[in-house]
């Protein structure tokens, strides 16, 4: 394995890492953390001897002052996408943590969706065509496998049983 070696390009000054960020956060949507990583493997990747000590914290801090970075618009953006998919509520947290989204911000946001959880789940049975959206009768292992993909959609298991039951109702069996 190939061991890092500095880079011979000068290195990041704060102003030019302003730059950076106020271009990335221009250019795509995201959080706070997700532009303190941005920045952290900017600067990495051009360490050096002469590495000038930069406030990375204080730059995030500043953009997001601006404006320009809102952690609760990113994560009610977010949520509202994932849920109109037919994502379930432990999906989108996932995903909201993954984005370094704060748990209290993530749960207003899930809370507060355009979308109930029951209407994720049908979203997303009706979007996989499983349970009454299957063109095909139901046999125990369709059932097992629509099951198991529900869940790992983030549905809770009661929602999950709630419309697959209607599978059964609809089918006559």
């Amino acid at each position: 394995m190939a061991e890092h070696r500095p880079s011979t390009k000068k290195s990041y000054d704060t102003a030019t890492l302003e730059r950076l960020a106020i271009h990335y956060v221009a250019r795509y949507a995201t959080t706070a953390a997700k532009l303190r990583a941005y920045l952290d493997r900017k600067v990495r990747v051009r360490d050096s001897d002469e590495t000038e000590e930069v406030d990375l914290d204080g730059i995030v801090a500043k953009i997001v002052e601006m404006g320009f970075v809102d952690d609760a618009a990113f994560a009610e953006m977010r949520a509202g996408a994932l849920a109109r998919r037919g994502y379930g509520a432990r999906r989108v947290r996932a995903a909201l943590d993954h984005a370094g989204v704060a748990t209290e911000v993530a749960a207003t946001a899930i809370n507060n969706g355009p979308i109930t959880a029951i209407e994720a789940a049908h979203l997303f049975a009706k979007r996989k065509r499983i349970g009454p959206y299957s063109e095909q009768a139901p046999t125990p292992e369709m059932r097992r496998r629509a099951v198991s993909t529900m869940l790992r959609a983030g549905h809770d298991y009661a929602d999950v049983r709630a419309i697959l039951a209607q599978w059964y109702t609809d089918e006559g069996t």
